[in-house]
């Protein structure tokens, strides 16, 4: 068979092709996936388990006048292969390359930028009104959402107000958990082929207006078919849940058959009301490596594709050290419990589900209720540790300021992959974290420097009284030799890494690293900075910052979030209220704006974050200050 992904440069192309050619191409398209994948890293099984399902899907609608929302998005690899970015997906999560997830900023087939879950039936609810609203009649809208995603509170609310509007709209589950849908064979096959099938459609519904034209007997017979038909689904087919929210369901049926599906979509493509298409399908399908281990394969570094096997990291990570260090945490301490939502792996709490499965609550991807049970078990007399991405804790914002913070409660909230975070871009950089947290009265916020740092604020933590929390980048964690040991650490205290004479940086988490190397370099050029470990955003070691602001006419503060109400700001605040003259503070940070895709080095220097670029700020504002005193006494 002819290479037919060559010839495929928009969803157009795919409509001469027949169903043989459709399943060749799928195959091609999953060997360029492997292979691209296996160079840039990406989301490789929730790929590979849709590619037939999202070629069905171009080869039925007609985009972009149609739409093909993906939620979470990281599963549009095909659908930016098929939709004109085939020759560029070798820049696939790279800088100034395509994004790993859908960007209106990248094509008018993506009408939204996604990174999160559970928010595509929301928008495709809202896009049905919009249509309906202008008339436009023959828009067809159809949502892709996983069985993880669907249990996500947002997406239950989003299915029930659909349910009630009646909208014309196409919700496809993808179902990758056989244990959900046991029932599939030979005779669901055929019901659901019945009950899509658009002249059983036309009858059902002309025998109902047939009906309702005789006198009571008509209306008793109409319900009587209604709870007989209900009663048959119920016992062949699992999908009475949707039914009964409003949703024709037909499924559960196999979503690597692309005849099935094209079959399927054609049917229920232009039904009145909502529908919900059940697809059963296989994590990594097609590629053996990531069938076997699909958790591996969800987010995968570079990997070698005969083997499957990808680079082990050489140096220690934070959430290396959150995972040995909660083990031993939970050890001395029997009321530590510990709570994920649907990310065991990725937050390091995989040996402490194996250890301590009884103490150990994965929420699935339900970060409001992972907060609000993290409270419950508080007010119960336990310790949670609540290990989130901080991106995702954005989603639970309510929970944590009404349900833990108002009630003083002892929840610790982990929060993995803070600052910027490699490759995935805007959805999934930890950059608000500081300022959202900061202003909620009760909460302790931490970032720790190096592997002892966060050690010790994990103990802390665990001996807190209150909320606090902790944020982390996915970086290497690295050691530094203090002048304080392995000595306790007390909220609020900040330590002096390095003394300087011209200007002192006040620096967070991540950054400390960055700011000791800038100060190397700005020592070369007879410029002497000190930089001091803040470790705290919230309290602020008050004596620490007095006393340097008597010290010093310039402070600067570094930290990898927003510069808007972040720790920069704190610190601002705090001098500007305790000193009626206090010392200029510069504010080294992330500008007003969304950082794009690329690595973390790469980004961070694009900000003018790295040690080059943090010498390069402290250096011109210093020389700019020394060049107005000239003109002063010139002036003079």
């Amino acid at each position: 068979m002819r290479n037919i992904l060559d010839k495929i440069y928009s969803p157009d192309d795919l409509k001469n092709l027949s169903v043989k050619e459709l399943i060749f191409l799928a195959e091609q398209i999953r060997h360029l996936i492997i292979d691209t994948v296996s160079k840039t890293g990406g989301h490789l099984s929730s790929n590979l388990g849709s590619i037939e399902l999202t070629i069905a899907l171009h080869y039925c609608l007609h985009m972009p006048e149609d739409v093909i929302l993906f939620d979470v998005g990281h599963q549009a690899y095909t659908h930016k292969i098929l939709t004109g970015r085939k020759d560029r997906f070798h820049t696939l999560r790279q800088a100034g390359g395509i994004s790993g997830f859908p960007d209106i900023s990248e094509s008018p087939y993506d009408f939204f930028t996604v990174g999160h879950s559970s928010t595509s039936i929301s928008w495709g609810l809202g896009l049905a009104c919009a249509r309906d609203i202008i008339e436009q009649k023959n828009r067809r809208i159809a949502i892709v959402i996983g069985d993880a995603a669907l249990a996500n509170g947002m997406a239950f609310e989003a299915l029930n107000h659909t349910g009630h509007l009646k909208k014309n709209l196409i919700v496809i589950l993808n179902d990758n958990e056989l244990s959900i849908s046991p029932s599939i064979g030979a005779l669901s096959t055929y019901l659901n082929r019945i009950a899509s099938n658009p002249v059983y459609n036309k009858v059902r519904k002309d025998v109902e207006k047939l009906l309702k034209r005789v006198p009571f007997f008509g209306f008793r017979t109409i319900r009587a078919a209604k709870k007989l038909e209900k009663a048959l689904k119920n016992l062949l087919v699992p999908g009475m849940f949707f039914e009964d929210l409003g949703f024709r369901y037909f499924g559960p049926i196999n979503g690597h058959d692309i005849g099935a599906l094209i079959s399927t979509l054609k049917n229920v493509a232009n039904s009145e009301g909502p529908v919900l298409l059940h697809l059963l399908t296989k994590k990594g399908n097609g590629y053996k490596h990531s069938e076997n281990e699909p958790s591996r394969f969800h987010s995968a570094a570079k990997f070698e594709v005969a083997s499957g096997s990808m680079a082990s990291a050489k140096a220690e990570s934070f959430t290396k050290i959150f995972s040995d260090k909660m083990l031993d945490l939970a050890e001395k301490k029997q009321n530590i419990v510990a709570i994920t939502a649907a990310m065991p792996a990725g937050t390091g709490l995989e040996k402490f589900s194996q250890k301590y499965p009884q103490r150990f609550f994965d929420t699935g991807i339900a970060e409001e209720h992972a907060v609000g049970f993290a409270a419950g078990l508080a007010r119960g007399g336990q310790k949670p540790f609540v290990a989130i991405y901080s991106t995702f804790l954005q989603r639970a914002y309510d929970q944590v300021i009404h349900d833990v913070c108002l009630q003083k409660l002892p929840v610790v909230f982990c929060l993995d992959r803070s600052g910027i975070v490699s490759d995935d871009g805007a959805t999934h950089n930890g950059i608000f974290d500081l300022a959202y947290l900061r202003v909620i009265p009760n909460m302790v916020i931490m970032a720790p420097a190096y592997k002892i740092d966060f050690k010790r604020m994990l103990e802390l933590a665990a001996n807190l009284g209150g909320p606090c929390a902790i944020r982390y980048p996915k970086a290497n964690a690295f050691d530094l030799t203090t002048q304080e040991g392995d000595t306790q650490l007390k909220v609020g205290q900040a330590e002096i890494l390095r003394k300087g004479k011209d200007a002192v940086i006040f620096a967070l988490g991540s950054m400390v690293t960055a700011v000791l190397e800038a100060a190397q370099i700005l020592e070369k050029e007879d410029i002497y900075v000190e930089v001091i470990n803040s470790r705290f955003v919230k309290p602020l070691d008050e004596s620490m910052l007095r006393e340097k602001a008597e010290e010093f006419k310039t402070i600067f503060t570094a930290e990898d979030g927003v510069l808007s109400g972040g720790f920069g700001s704190a610190v601002t605040e705090f001098l500007q209220n305790k000193f009626r003259h206090s010392p200029t503070v510069k504010m080294l940070g992330l500008a007003d704006h969304f950082s794009k895709h690329g690595k973390r080095d790469y980004l961070l220097s694009q900000c003018g974050l790295n040690a080059q670029g943090i010498a390069e700020s402290v250096k011109q504002y210093l020389n700019s200050i020394d060049l107005n005193t000239k003109r002063e006494l010139l002036d003079k």
